[in-house]
């Protein structure tokens, strides 16, 4: 779980103010939980689900009680939003800047995936500019708007997955958004390099989260196992882990990297 990973007391983190888009559920709550357990204080931008998002900070809250650094103050709030729409990114970060007044660390984890398969035969337009507007788009606007409230030892971690380095059959619209993702990350800590700031990706591949109930909870979930070397689906715990990590100290010499967290799945694709 988070805290096991947690109390390895990761250097940096305890006071920083970061930033966690989807952070209602999934990957993106592990993290908000994990770096709450670290001392840091985290927004959690989320697109609607406002019960899930308060059971987040709740979690995230009781967390930072029993394992935040002594005399650390931990503050964690919420914030709605549909991040693809600039009207919708800048109340986001009015919120940072009410709240915060700056970051220190910025994680772009907002997206969707649909198992419904999408060869691209039939896969319409507006297929295409919605997957691109709500994984893409999003983590152009929110990135852009992060990183200008970032000074020297910002950290920027942006959450790609496995199918952006070796494609998805009949998700093609999906591994599009999630390999841009790559490249985008490469381009942007070569640029923020020199002003101090790491920009690394985090690419899982299959996580045991809501998003992938539906093809896990099922027969296929056997198929899945069996190319993994690991021979099991990560939890959103595992993922969460390496997140930290890139935003803490141990990492400050680390940018343009994509840290896979996938069982070793990537190698045998």
């Amino acid at each position: 779980m988070s805290g096991r990973i947690a109390r390895l007391r990761l250097p940096g983190l305890a006071g920083r103010r970061v930033l966690v888009t989807g952070g209602s559920r999934g990957i993106g709550r592990a993290a908000v939980v994990c770096l709450a357990e670290t001392g840091a204080s985290v927004g959690l931008a989320y697109h609607s689900a406002h019960e899930e998002a308060e059971r987040a900070i709740e979690e995230a809250r009781a967390a930072a009680r029993d394992a935040a650094p002594d005399g650390v103050e931990v503050k964690l709030w919420s914030e709605a939003g549909d991040l693809s729409r600039e009207s919708d990114v800048e109340r986001l970060f009015e919120r940072v800047d009410a709240e915060f007044g700056g970051l220190d660390g910025f994680v772009g984890n907002a997206g969707v995936w649909n198992a419904a398969a999408s060869p691209l035969s039939e896969l319409g337009p507006s297929q295409w500019h919605e997957m691109i507007d709500v994984n893409l788009t999003s983590i152009y606007l929110t990135t852009r708007a992060a990183v200008t409230r970032m000074s020297e030892g910002g950290r920027v971690v942006l959450i790609s997955s496995t199918a952006g380095q070796r494609g998805e059959p009949e998700h093609s619209h999906y591994a599009a958004t999630k390999g841009a993702i790559i490249s985008f990350c490469k381009s942007i800590a070569t640029e923020l390099g020199p002003k101090g700031i790491t920009v690394n990706s985090v690419a899982p591949g299959w996580v045991d989260t809501d998003m992938s109930a539906s093809v896990l909870r099922t027969s296929a979930s056997e198929r899945v196992i069996s190319e993994i070397p690991l021979r099991r689906v990560a939890t959103a715990e595992d993922v969460a882990g390496p997140i930290c990590f890139l935003l803490s100290d141990l990492a400050r010499h680390v940018t343009g990297e994509v840290v896979n967290v996938n069982g070793g799945s990537v190698l045998c694709g």
